[in-house]
C-alpha cells in the first residue's frame, strides 16, 4: 500500500480527455478568479485562512473550493465541510462534475423553447423539439441517491446499465491469476455516475486516449479512450480488483477524481461518463461467486454483481 505509483502523467486533470465545455469551464475559472481577487479580497483572504493541504501541483491558483473541481487529484489543498460555501451542490440531484454542460446546453435550449412558444403563433408547436432535447439533458445529468448494501462480502456495480459480458480471463497481470471481466453498457438514459465497488485503496491507474467507437461493438474495448483504476482492499490487501471507464460514440469525457493511494468506500461516487459508454468490473475468477447474467439491468452502488466465497 505504501509503494504506490505517482499519477500518470498524462492525467492532468480529473476530466482528462478535455472538451469544449470544460474549456469554457477553466476560461470561466480565471475570469471568476480575477473577480474574486478584485473585488472580494475578504472572502479569498477567509478562504485561505480555512484552507487545508498543499495547492501544490494545482495548474492554477486554488483560491476557494471551487476551483478543485478540475484538479482536486494533482494537490491536497481542501476544506472541511463546514467551510465549504459549495457544499450544497452534493445535496441536488445531478452529477456534480456535469454541471457546466447542464447550463451551457439548459439555457439555451429553454430560451429556444420559450422563444418558438411564445413568437411563433401557428408554429409554436416547434417547441416540442427543444424542450424534448432539454428534457433529455436533465435526465442525462441526474443523480439520484442510492442505497448501498451492507453485506460484508458483496460487491456492488460501479455503473448503472445492462450487463452486456460476463467473460473469464485465464490470466489478468493486475490480479496475477484468472480473472472474470463484466461488461456494463450505459444507454445515453441511464445514470453515469461510477461507484467504487469496495472499499479499497487505489494502487495503480492508466489513461489511454483513443478512438470513440458505439460501445456496444466489442472493438472498442481496445480501440476507445478508457481509464484503468487497480483497487486494493483495505481490509484485505492481498484481495484485488479493477475498474475500467471506456468512451463510447456520444460518450467522449471520462472524469475519475481518483489518484494513487487514495481510499473510496463501497458505492462511493468517483466520477463518470458524460453519455453513453461502457464500464468493466474484473474480479479474482476463483475468489468470488457471479450473482449477474447478460441482459440484466445494474444500478451503480446499489446492485450486488458478485460475492466474495
Amino acid at each position: 500500500m505504501n509503494d504506490v505509483p505517482p499519477l500518470p502523467e498524462n492525467i492532468r486533470s480529473v476530466q482528462p480527455g478535455g472538451g469544449r465545455c470544460y474549456e469554457i469551464e477553466l476560461a470561466w475559472g480565471r475570469l471568476r478568479r480575477w473577480y474574486l481577487k478584485t473585488f472580494r479580497s475578504g472572502y479569498v483572504e477567509r478562504m485561505a485562512a480555512s484552507r487545508r493541504g498543499d495547492t501544490e501541483g494545482a495548474p492554477h491558483e486554488i483560491l476557494d473550493p471551487r476551483d478543485l473541481k478540475y484538479c482536486c487529484n494533482l494537490c491536497t489543498a481542501h476544506w472541511s465541510p463546514e467551510d465549504d460555501p459549495f457544499r450544497w451542490r452534493e445535496s441536488i440531484p445531478f452529477a456534480r462534475w456535469g454541471l457546466a454542460e447542464l447550463q451551457l446546453m439548459g439555457w439555451p435550449l429553454l430560451f429556444v423553447t420559450v422563444l418558438l412558444w411564445t413568437f411563433c403563433g401557428p408554429w409554436r408547436w416547434l417547441a416540442i423539439a427543444p424542450a424534448i432535447a432539454l428534457g433529455l439533458v436533465v435526465y442525462f445529468f441526474r443523480d439520484p441517491t442510492r442505497v448501498i448494501p451492507s453485506d460484508p462480502n458483496a460487491i456492488v456495480s460501479p455503473a448503472d446499465g445492462t450487463i452486456a459480458e460476463v467473460t473469464e480471463v485465464d490470466h489478468y497481470d493486475f490480479l496475477d491469476g484468472p480473472a472474470v471481466r463484466i461488461g456494463i453498457f450505459l444507454s445515453i438514459f441511464n445514470v453515469h455516475v461510477n461507484r467504487a465497488p469496495r472499499r479499497a485503496c487505489v494502487v495503480d491507474m492508466h489513461y489511454k486516449p483513443g478512438e470513440f467507437l458505439n460501445a456496444m461493438n466489442p472493438e472498442s474495448a481496445l480501440r476507445n479512450e478508457f481509464l484503468w483504476i487497480g483497487l486494493a482492499e483495505v481490509d484485505a490487501p492481498h484481495r484485488k480488483l479493477a475498474v475500467r471507464a471506456i468512451s463510447g460514440l456520444i460518450a467522449r469525457r471520462i472524469v475519475c477524481v481518483l489518484k494513487p493511494g487514495q481510499e473510496v468506500r463501497r458505492g462511493e461516487k468517483f466520477g463518470m461518463i458524460k453519455l453513453g459508454s461502457r464500464t468493466e468490473l474484473i474480479l479474482p475468477r476463483d475468489s468470488v461467486r457471479i450473482d449477474v447474467e447478460v441482459g440484466q439491468k445494474v444500478q451503480a452502488g446499489s446492485s450486488v454483481l458478485a460475492w466474495y466465497v
